[in-house]
C-alpha cells in the first residue's frame, strides 16, 4: 500500500493517459526505482536548483507501457549525477510546526529533506487530501505563499504534485510539497495581482477572451512584447516584472474561468499550450520545441487530474489552479519574446517516419534523455483526447494535427542536439539549431 514514505504502483492503475495493458512487472520495477530515488536523492541534482526528473521520467514511461528493461535504462542514464539529500535534523522538522519558524526555512534547498519528512508525517496523520487543503488550498497567508512556490521553477513542483495525485502516491505528493517549499516566491505579485485585477472581469457580460486572443494582444502591445530581453538572467523576474508588471497583469487577468465550465476551460488551456509551444518555430531552422514552453504543455495534463473527485478539491480551488496556470502560460509566452505562431508548421509537417501515435510512443520510450520527450508525447496524446469534444469551439489544434504533433515532438529530439531551443522568440536562441535540409539563411 502506498503511504507518505512508501511508493507502490499497480498495473491496474488508470492515470490520465496510459497505454492499455500496463504490466505488473513494470509496476514493480517502477515502484522499486522510485523508492530508491525517494530515499537516496535530493530534489535538485546540484546547488543551482536543477531538478531531479527521475519521478517524472519513470512514471511517464510506466504510463506509456514501457518494459522493466526500458524503465531500468532510463533510471541508469540519469542516476549518476543525482546527489544525496542533506542529513535529516529532527529538531528542524519539529520546528516547522511553528508557522513563524516554518517561514525561516522556506526557499533554501538544504532543508528539502526536513520538509520532506515534515510533510510525510502530515500526510500519514491527516491523509494527502486534507494535507493539501491545509498547506496549499486553505487561502491562508502561508497556504497562498506555498501555492505561489508550486508554480515556481518553471512549474516543476506542480508537475511533481500532478504526478503524485494522478498515480495516487502520497510519498510523491510529500516530495512535491517539499520541493515547492525550497523554491522561491517571487511570482507572488503576478498571481495575486492577476487575482485582484480579474475581479473586475468576472461580472462582465458578453463573450470572454480566449487565451489565444490574449496571446495575440500581448504580441501587438509594444511595451509588453518587448519587456523580456534575451540577455535577462530570468526573463520573467528580471524582464517582465521589472519593465511591464502592471501591463502584464492587466493582459493576463482578462482570462477568467467559471466553476461550471472547468472541463471545457481545462481543455482550452491544454489546446492553447499545445498551440503556442508547437507553432513557435523559426524557419529555415529545424523544428525544435522551446524548453520553457514545453513545460507549459507537459504540465497541462495534470490539470485534468486536479478535476478528479478523488482529490476532494473544491470547485473554487480547481478554478483558482486553472486560472493561475493560464496566467502563467500567457506570461511565459511573453517571456520568450512573443514569437510569431506559425500554424502551417503543423499543417504542412512531413513526418520522418510514416506511422501512428502508438509507434511514436514506442519510439519515445527508447529515447535517452531525462524524461522531457516522453512527457511531451504523453501530454500531446492526452490533449488529443481531452480536446476532442470541444473542437467545434474554435480551438487552434484539432483533427489530424495531433498525430503530426506527436511526430514533430519525437522527430525533433531524434534529430540530435540541441534537443530544445531556449528562448524561441529571440534570434540568438536559434544560432546552434541546424537548418532544414536544403535551406539557407
Amino acid at each position: 500500500m502506498a503511504t507518505g514514505s512508501k511508493i507502490h504502483l499497480e498495473a491496474s492503475q488508470q492515470p490520465q493517459f496510459y497505454v492499455k495493458g500496463l504490466r505488473p512487472e513494470s509496476a514493480q520495477k517502477a515502484s522499486e526505482l522510485l523508492q530508491v530515488n525517494h530515499e537516496k536523492h535530493h530534489i535538485f541534482f546540484n546547488q543551482s536548483g536543477f531538478h531531479n526528473h527521475i519521478v517524472h521520467h519513470i512514471l511517464t514511461l510506466f504510463a506509456l507501457n514501457a518494459s522493466p528493461e526500458e524503465l531500468q535504462k532510463a533510471y541508469d542514464v540519469n542516476v549518476s549525477y543525482q546527489r544525496p539529500p542533506e542529513p535529516l535534523k529532527e529538531s528542524i522538522v519539529d520546528d516547522m510546526h511553528d508557522p513563524e519558524r516554518f517561514k525561516t526555512y522556506l526557499g533554501q534547498e538544504e532543508y528539502y529533506h526536513d520538509f520532506l519528512v515534515y510533510y510525510q508525517k502530515e500526510i500519514d496523520k491527516n491523509g494527502w487530501q486534507d494535507t493539501l487543503h491545509k498547506h496549499l488550498f486553505a487561502e491562508t497567508e502561508q497556504a497562498d505563499d506555498m501555492l505561489v512556490r508550486m508554480y515556481a521553477g518553471f512549474l516543476h513542483p506542480i508537475i511533481h504534485l500532478g504526478f503524485g495525485i494522478e498515480f495516487q502516491q502520497p510519498a510523491i505528493i510529500a516530495e512535491a510539497l517539499a520541493q515547492a517549499a525550497v523554491h522561491d516566491n517571487w511570482m507572488g505579485p503576478l498571481f495575486l495581482g492577476c487575482e485582484k485585477a480579474a475581479k473586475g472581469h468576472r461580472g462582465e457580460n458578453g463573450p470572454k477572451k480566449s487565451i489565444v486572443q490574449i496571446l495575440e494582444e500581448c504580441k501587438k502591445d509594444e511595451k509588453v512584447s518587448k519587456s523580456a530581453h534575451f540577455d535577462d538572467g530570468n526573463k520573467i523576474r528580471d524582464g517582465i516584472l521589472k519593465r511591464a508588471p502592471e501591463e502584464m497583469i492587466k493582459m493576463a487577468a482578462q482570462y477568467t474561468v467559471k466553476e461550471e465550465e472547468l472541463e471545457e476551460k481545462t481543455a482550452e488551456m491544454i489546446n492553447a499550450a499545445v498551440y503556442f509551444t508547437a507553432t513557435a518555430q523559426r524557419p529555415p531552422h529545424q523544428i525544435k520545441f522551446d524548453f520553457f514552453y514545453m513545460h507549459c504543455l507537459n504540465s497541462s495534463l495534470f490539470f485534468s487530474a486536479f478535476l478528479s473527485p478523488s482529490t476532494r478539491l473544491r470547485p473554487s480551488t480547481q478554478r483558482r489552479l486553472l486560472e493561475w496556470k493560464a496566467w502563467n502560460d500567457i506570461t511565459m509566452y511573453v517571456s520568450r519574446g512573443c514569437p510569431a505562431l506559425l500554424v502551417d508548421e503543423i499543417n504542412a509537417y512531413k513526418p520522418a517516419h510514416d506511422s501512428d501515435m502508438h509507434q511514436v510512443i514506442q519510439r519515445v520510450n527508447k529515447i535517452e534523455d531525462d524524461g522531457h520527450a516522453c512527457k511531451l508525447v504523453r501530454a500531446l496524446a492526452h490533449g488529443q483526447r481531452v480536446c476532442a469534444p470541444y473542437e467545434h469551439k474554435g480551438f487552434m489544434v484539432s483533427g489530424d494535427m495531433w498525430t503530426k504533433l506527436g511526430h514533430m515532438a519525437v522527430d525533433s529530439v531524434e534529430a540530435g542536439e540541441p534537443h530544445w531551443v531556449r528562448g524561441c522568440g529571440f534570434e540568438g536562441a536559434w544560432e546552434k539549431v541546424p537548418l532544414r535540409e536544403g535551406a539557407r539563411l
